[in-house]
């Protein structure tokens, strides 16, 4: 006979303490943190306990008995369920403050390491409409809110939107969202509109079945646009597509491209996978161009489907100014120009960039299609001094591979979230170069590579940047100086 678990308890009128990690907020009950979501600091709630573990436990927020002093009015009508944007309801003053917070958090607990007093952090220029990129899924399993579900009413299953956590097959349908130029609320729009009128299939994540699967929309600050639609097209024994399927997604690209002028670059795809992922994807041009073009500081930069390109344009040029200082300033090489290793160098934003102060750039990136855009780039540029090479980062820079291009003076790392891997990590302290600048989308994981550094290099300046305004997301660029 098993034991009945002990209902959770109600909390009453309990007060915000702080804002934590992954957007939440918390209070403290009983010796445990409490975590909740979409609260700020102030704010006296009725929290129900969902979750509790020895140390900490989980709540929702049932009511709110008053608000804070220090709270916004969110604007977009998706807050609370899209998850996308959990800080919209704290002002934009508080979320830089939060961030700051965290950055020094995180370096500190997790890192351990000595560290001088940290730049204040930079706010982005844009706290709306900033984001050159986003992603929405398709499915034919709309996300339900608790209330639609309660009010007993048909819904419209099929949604075009974003995914919904711990969801993973259904969609949550967006109208409006303010992260991105109005313009691509348009296109999404248009794209849902004509396919539930001419019966276009959702995608059944679950069945692997359903034409419309994806929909990637990116604009430049060179008033280009591009959008790229992913299908999945039903095809026979022979892996022939379905003729009326293929019919259905050429009508529905001729009415985006006869509709938005402005699409300069219209693709599509046929991803037969379980993921959405478009890396290994043959990706076709359905009007013109594969590309479009970023402009930053009178460089050019080529952006393709596949290309990484920092989603907020205008902040990113921020960022890459403070690693550039960090570079080059007050650096001793032999009074020449400094050999510089970019690491993770994507489509060469950050290489192309600093290249005019080097003697010469090596950029390592994982992604071949984006070694070319780097190409591209410094040729479109006229820049003459960098190299590009395409491989697993673990894998290309080796001892071999430095003695081969030369020993640097100064590494530039901006790896993905997960970090560095120890193998790269062993190889920068064999190179030993002068000065390391560490760009990091994750303080956490910065964190943890700064300890496994600091016993030759020390932290010599600390600048977080805001590259996603509503989130609890922050950029961070570290210099780093060998010991004497």
């Amino acid at each position: 006979m098993s034991r009945k678990k002990k209902p959770l308890p109600l909390l009453e009128n309990v007060e915000i303490e702080a804002c934590a990690a992954e957007g939440k907020s918390l209070f403290h009950w009983d010796d445990l943190v409490v975590f909740v979501p979409y609260c700020v600091p102030g704010d006296v709630v009725d929290v129900q306990i969902r979750r509790k573990k020895h140390s900490f436990a989980e709540g929702e927020v049932v009511r709110f008995v008053q608000y804070s002093n220090v709270r916004a009015i969110p604007r977009c009508d998706h807050f609370g369920i899209c998850g996308g944007c959990k800080w919209q309801n704290l002002p934009y003053e508080e979320q830089l403050k939060m961030k700051q917070q965290q950055v020094f958090d995180q370096l500190t607990r997790i890192g351990k390491v000595s560290l001088p007093p940290f730049r204040s952090i930079l706010g982005s220029v844009h706290q709306w409409e900033y984001r050159n990129k986003l992603d929405f899924g398709a499915s034919n399993r709309r996300y339900l809110t608790k209330e639609e579900i309660q009010s007993g009413n048909e819904f419209q299953r099929d949604a075009l939107g974003f995914h919904i956590t711990g969801a993973f097959d259904k969609i949550l349908p967006i109208t409006k969202c303010h992260l991105m130029d109005d313009v691509h609320n348009k296109i999404r729009n248009e794209i849902f509109c004509f396919a539930i009128e001419n019966g276009i299939s959702f995608f059944d994540l679950r069945a692997q079945t359903g034409l419309l699967r994806d929909v990637i929309i990116r604009n430049s600050n060179t008033g280009e646009w591009m959008v790229i639609v992913m299908f999945h097209f039903n095809r026979n024994e022979n892996g022939i597509a379905d003729e009326k399927e293929v019919s259905l997604a050429k009508a529905l690209l001729a009415h985006i491209a006869d509709k938005f002028q402005e699409i300069s670059s219209l693709l599509y795809l046929d991803n037969q996978k379980c993921n959405d992922t478009i890396g290994d994807q043959d990706i076709l041009v359905y009007k013109g161009t594969d590309h479009i073009f970023e402009k930053m500081e009178g460089l050019m930069f080529k952006v393709g489907p596949k290309s990484f390109y920092q989603t907020n344009t205008e902040q990113a040029y921020h960022l890459y100014s403070v690693v550039r200082e960090f570079v080059f300033s007050n650096l001793e090489t032999a009074e020449k120009k400094p050999l510089v290793y970019d690491l993770y160098t994507g489509t060469g934003t950050i290489a192309n960039f600093v290249a005019r102060q080097a003697e010469k750039v090596i950029g390592i990136e994982y992604v071949a299609e984006a070694i070319e855009d780097a190409k591209v780039n410094s040729e479109i540029n006229n820049i003459d001094n960098t190299l590009f090479f395409a491989g697993d980062m673990k894998d290309v820079l080796n001892n071999d591979f430095i003695s081969m291009h030369g020993h640097p003076d100064v590494i530039i790392t901006d790896p993905p979230r997960a970090g560095m891997h120890p193998d790269v990590i062993n190889t920068i302290l064999s190179a030993s170069p002068q000065r390391i600048v560490y760009v990091s989308c994750n303080p956490a994981t910065q964190a943890r590579d700064l300890q496994m550094l600091d016993a030759q290099y020390q932290v010599m300046a600390v600048q977080p940047v805001d590259m996603f305004p509503h989130t609890p997301h922050v950029e961070n660029v570290v210099l780093l100086e060998k010991r004497v």
